[in-house]
């Protein structure tokens, strides 16, 4: 970048930079990485003419570059919004994505209709999903498993900015733990979750974005990219309350091979719903 500091100058400058390396925003982009860097709001910059300092632009000259690499925006921000909230996310957790956010509406639907719901979240990452219903849900009680220690502490701090901590429990565990039940102690009314699901030879297929910068173990579903649902419709039944509801979520093409893996285990399938690109993503079952 040149030494001009001006804020339109700097911003048109890097946009143009990732728009040459196939950024389908730059501009936006841009805006949003500049805001970190000189700490405002992003829309505050549409009334900034003036210029920024040569700290500032070293920084923003750093995000950039980082970008460049590959790396998602959320992750240089540290956060992103999802659902009606924003969540810190580093490189331990998969970003959260709105494809999500129709589970998260079918169960906070459901969950409305319950006095004080336990809800259970298994695979919870940064916590989007469970924190969101609990954000919510005043009366609810939620429980988050992980199996990284590392994805628990984000999920922990994302809790505690929503104001909700006192109602979590967190849980480092897996659903391969045999001891998963004694672990928990109690069934639940909700159970939520967003497993693996890409098969093993696809990964090297994904946008960069993801598959550099997200953790492995978050986005590999086996060989067939059935291997974590498999083992989920074992563990489920023994964890759901009698009338409760599973709400899964699936990749592409999916949906109903994942209801029938649930139905084999003996519940029942309520409804199958789309995301907002009309791909079939999440699918509710019922004990």
């Amino acid at each position: 970048m040149n030494m001009s500091c001006k804020i339109e100058d700097i911003i048109t400058e890097a946009a143009c930079k990732l728009k040459n390396a196939g950024v389908s925003a730059p501009r936006l982009e841009a805006r949003l990485l500049l805001a970190e860097a000189i700490k405002c709001d992003a829309s505050e910059l549409l009334f900034m003419h003036g210029d920024i300092s040569q700290d500032e632009k070293t920084l923003f000259e750093g995000f950039i570059k980082r970008r460049l690499a590959g790396e998602p925006v959320c992750k240089i921000l540290g956060h992103k919004d999802f659902y009606k909230y924003s969540f810190l996310v580093n490189n331990k957790v998969l970003s959260p994505r709105p494809d999500t956010e129709i589970l998260v509406e079918a169960a906070s639907a459901f969950a409305k209709m319950q006095e004080a719901p336990e809800i259970l979240d298994l695979g919870t990452g940064s916590g989007c999903i469970i924190l969101s219903l609990l954000a919510d849900l005043p009366k609810a009680h939620g429980t988050a498993v992980d199996i990284s220690h590392e994805a628990l502490d984000i999920c922990k701090k994302n809790a505690e900015a929503l104001g909700v901590s006192e109602r979590c429990d967190f849980v480092e565990g897996s659903w391969f733990d045999s001891g998963l039940h004694e672990q928990l102690k109690r069934t639940f009314d909700i159970i939520v979750t967003n497993p693996p699901y890409i098969p093993t030879e696809e990964i090297f297929t994904l946008q960069k974005e993801v598959r550099d910068f997200d953790p492995l173990r978050a986005l590999d579903g086996g060989a067939d990219g059935f291997e974590h649902y498999r083992k989920l419709a074992e563990v489920v039944p023994g964890l759901l309350k009698a009338g409760g509801r599973i709400f899964i979520e699936g990749g592409a093409g999916q949906a109903e091979q994942i209801a029938g893996l649930f139905e084999k285990s003996g519940l029942m399938l309520i409804d199958i719903l789309a995301d907002l690109q009309g791909i079939n993503r999440c699918v509710i079952l019922k004990k």
